[in-house]
């Protein structure tokens, strides 16, 4: 038997192109499959064959755990001070093993040893043909349309079948079997049965290797594409940035005539591609994002990530773009929640919020209408500038002497003191499982109480808008906290 085992082992090396150790590994699982089968409990077996002589043994085997751990496979551990007595100086991680009686080769079939061989010859392939495609590191991948599968695309690229699913096409493009297809390489599942590559023409990155492709000063490091933003197959958005003050980087990404970006607008099928300088500054970079609107004001808000753009009435349509598209791919190209609105529209807004404002001063300050204006006038948006700016700030007003002064900082603190207090009792009141919902701060729940929303069925009952506009979060962050909010109506009905 010890000789059949060696003359197996290299006529499957030679004929699959394996190292034969993967073949004795192969091997040594099939033998200890088979002696598994005398037990009828769960047991842990491992097969040792000897490279040189082709002789094997099998043992049954036990993890050493520790006894606070307990035992969570009883047939395959063992606790640690149970160990010590069977083997003293044992430790936790190590094997109790007790040797069985060989099993003869024979008796599991020739046949049913080889296949188990095979299909793990066949693993180890496939890991390694998958390994030296990785190794290449290559972003895009080109080949050629084998098959399709339910509306996918399987790609032949080398040795590697890649995937590319029906969603991750550009809409309207129409792949058929033997077209050549270039995508970018979206992920990697290695638990995957079938292709476990798996592309994307609709992604931002796609367009980002494209041009990196085809514009050599990024791969030089004097030219980066910062971000990019697409709506696959009509538009697309990128920002760039130059370390080399010689390059205009948005020239040099169109490159002469145009060749740069009509190849790869081509190979996007004719995809719009907007090309926006990137910049430190948020408030600038939004405005090269909205081109080729023209912005007339920007007001940054960071505590909303949001920013305001006023825009003319002739410039809305392209700040808006068909459908939304351009104020979208603005917003995803910088990260920023931008909301564009007409001089008119602005200005009621002001109106509005100077208006909530004066009412909070007057309210909270116990003061008449021309000292709030004055204090709006002069820039305070909110109690804690008044109670905690500099006094020499509130000093060089020229309204205020030092006694109102020093007055209007002591009602500011009095106020915040009496809404700080409020709003620990509310959240010390609020049903736990309100307050453990991800993302319910105590300032939510205060927010949430003024507008009666005390339970957490409240919560999960309102509308994306509804919260959104209680919280001031962005719409996204409305809907998962919303959902998170409900995940316990699926519980109980599961």
């Amino acid at each position: 038997m010890s000789r059949e085992i060696l003359l197996l082992v290299d006529a499957l090396a030679r004929e699959k192109n394996v190292e034969r150790e993967v073949v004795f590994g192969a091997l040594e699982n099939a033998l200890a499959s088979a002696m598994k089968k005398r037990f009828k409990e769960d047991a842990d077996i491992r097969v040792s064959i000897d490279r040189t002589t082709g002789d094997h043994e099998g043992f049954r085997r036990w993890l050493v755990v520790p006894d606070e751990a307990g035992l969570q496979e009883p047939d395959q551990q063992e606790l640690y001070s149970e160990a010590q007595e069977i083997i003293e100086g044992i430790d936790v991680g190590e094997y109790i093993e007790e040797a069985l009686e060989p099993i003869e080769f024979g008796r599991i079939g020739a046949q049913a040893a080889k296949q188990a061989i095979l299909q793990r010859i066949r693993d180890a392939e496939r890991e390694q043909v998958l390994n030296d495609f990785l190794d290449r590191g290559e972003n895009i991948v080109s080949g050629s349309v084998k098959r399709m599968d339910k509306g996918d695309a399987i790609i032949e690229t080398g040795k590697i079948e890649a995937r590319l699913p029906r969603a991750e096409m550009i809409p309207k493009e129409n792949i058929r079997v033997g077209d050549r297809v270039r995508a970018w390489v979206y992920k990697v599942d290695r638990q995957a049965r079938g292709q476990q590559v798996i592309l994307s023409r609709t992604a931002p990155e796609f367009i980002r290797q494209l041009f990196e492709n085809e514009v050599p000063e990024i791969e030089q490091g004097l030219l980066e594409i910062k971000a990019a933003a697409r709506d696959a197959g009509i538009r697309a958005k990128i920002a760039v940035v130059a370390y080399d003050k010689r390059i205009d980087p948005i020239g040099t990404c169109v490159g002469m005539r145009g060749s740069r970006v009509t190849a790869v607008r081509n190979e996007l099928g004719g995809e719009q591609v907007d090309i926006v300088l990137w910049a430190d500054d948020p408030a600038e970079f939004v405005i090269g994002a909205l081109a080729p609107a023209h912005v007339e004001s920007i007001m940054v808000d960071e505590d909303k990530h949001a920013m305001d753009v006023v825009v003319d009435a002739e410039n809305l349509p392209k700040a808006i773009g068909a459908r939304g598209q351009n104020v979208r791919l603005a917003s995803e190209l910088t990260g920023w929640q931008i909301n564009i609105m007409t001089p008119e529209e602005s200005q009621s807004r002001q109106d509005e919020e100077r208006t909530e404002l004066r009412l909070t001063f007057i309210s909270k300050l116990d003061v008449d209408e021309e000292i709030a204006d004055i204090l709006i006038d002069e820039g305070f948006s909110g109690l804690e500038e008044v109670a905690y700016v500099p006094i020499q700030e509130l000093l060089e007003i020229e309204a205020f002497d030092e006694e109102t002064v020093n007055e209007l900082r002591a009602r500011a603190r009095n106020a915040l003191l009496t809404e700080a207090i409020a709003q620990e009792e509310i959240v010390q009141t609020a049903p736990k499982d309100l307050l453990e919902v991800e993302g319910v701060t105590p300032e939510l729940v205060t927010k949430l109480a003024d507008s009666q929303v005390l339970t957490l069925d409240d919560l999960a009952e309102l509308s994306t808008d509804e919260l959104s506009e209680i919280s001031g979060l962005n719409t996204e962050d409305a809907s998962q906290m919303i959902m998170r909010a409900r995940a316990h109506w699926f519980d109980d009905e599961a």
